[in-house]
């Protein structure tokens, strides 16, 4: 072969060399899973959750390179979805709510505390301008006086509270509280099937200036948006909040609700398979002040919650980039 002929060879070996090479680097910074199949995450359907759970996804799937869904339930058939593996991730453990029955899920082990997302808070509520209609209306024991108030149009003799939507976690604790204060005799303890439900309820009272009673948590859009009154409880004392979250709690005793920690839970198997997610996981903390400026964007705009944690990634990049390496907040930001 000609010596030209040779260096032309030579010249073309070596630049497709370079040009596998460069095919080569940039196939391995593509993102690999840890997990070689869906993860699988409880959709919960109040909109902290709805929210984050998808702000958690978006990260995974174009930082990290999985693939997740969404499986809808409620907090205690999460809970024990998670602790069987079918789920792996459960974004809002509230665990004052869940006291006991988060207690004895971790002790058997098979679920974990992972990062501690934000301080909530539960109370009893009226609103405003049922106070100012009721003055000496005041704390949550006063309600006995004031049945007649707060008429049940299913049982017109009896004022209708509205708890805790079927299935949730807090209902332990609200229908505890509300049996310990013997509303039994003069108030319905009505209970929506879902959180949608009881928001579209209490809204349309709302709207209509009726007298409503009812438990709620924050941050949420409603509590928020609305000109509303905490009711008084008594001083609150964990001994009788331990009862309350009880199930089976003989002799209930009535507490104010304390700041309830929020957290993210994962199965432990699945932490323990994918320990950089688990990491990534762990660094999961939001502001309380973001959380509420972003349901109060969900409120306003009326987006779906993927499309509200799109604009999360995009207008709080300073609290979501410290969860992650920077290469994986590179390809989150370019998928924007």
């Amino acid at each position: 072969m000609p010596i030209y002929k040779k260096q032309v060879l030579a010249s073309l070996l070596s630049a497709a060399a370079l040009s596998f090479g460069a095919v080569s680097t940039a196939t391995a910074a593509e993102p690999t899973c840890e997990v070689d199949r869906t993860i699988n995450f409880g959709g919960m359907s109040w909109e902290s959750n709805l929210v984050l759970t998808d702000v958690q996804r978006l990260i995974l799937e174009n930082g990290y390179g999985c693939k997740t869904e969404v499986l809808p339930t409620e907090t205690l058939p999460a809970l024990a979805a998670l602790e069987r593996g079918d789920l792996d991730v459960n974004t809002e453990i509230w665990l004052n709510s869940m006291g006991k029955i988060w207690d004895d899920a971790e002790a058997r082990g098979k679920v974990i505390r992972s990062g501690d997302l934000f301080l909530g808070g539960e109370a009893w509520f009226i609103p405003k301008y049922t106070q100012e209609r009721l003055p000496e209306l005041k704390t949550a024991a006063d309600l006995i006086k004031f049945k007649d108030e707060f008429q049940d149009p299913e049982d017109p003799n009896k004022g209708r509270f509205y708890g805790c939507p079927a299935g949730w976690a807090c209902e332990v604790v609200s229908t505890n509280l509300f049996n310990s204060l013997d509303l039994n005799d003069s108030f319905t303890y009505y209970q929506p099937g879902t959180g949608a439900a009881q928001k579209a309820a209490l809204m349309s009272e709302y709207r209509r200036k009726n007298n409503i009673a009812f438990y709620y948590w924050f941050p949420t859009p409603l509590v928020g948006s609305l000109d509303l009154v905490q009711l008084e409880l008594p001083p609150f004392d964990q001994e009788k909040l331990n009862c309350l979250t009880d199930v089976d709690c003989e002799n209930p005793q009535p507490t104010a609700y304390p700041s309830n920690p929020v957290f993210v839970a994962l199965n432990k198997d699945f932490a323990e398979e994918a320990p950089q997610l688990k990491a990534f996981f762990d660094k999961n903390e939001v502001p309380l002040e973001v959380i509420n400026e972003t349901l109060a964007e969900m409120e306003d705009s009326g987006d779906d919650s993927i499309d509200v944690a799109k604009w999360f990634l995009a207008e709080y990049p300073e609290i979501w980039t410290n969860w992650v390496p920077e290469d994986v907040a590179e390809r989150v930001q370019s998928s924007l």
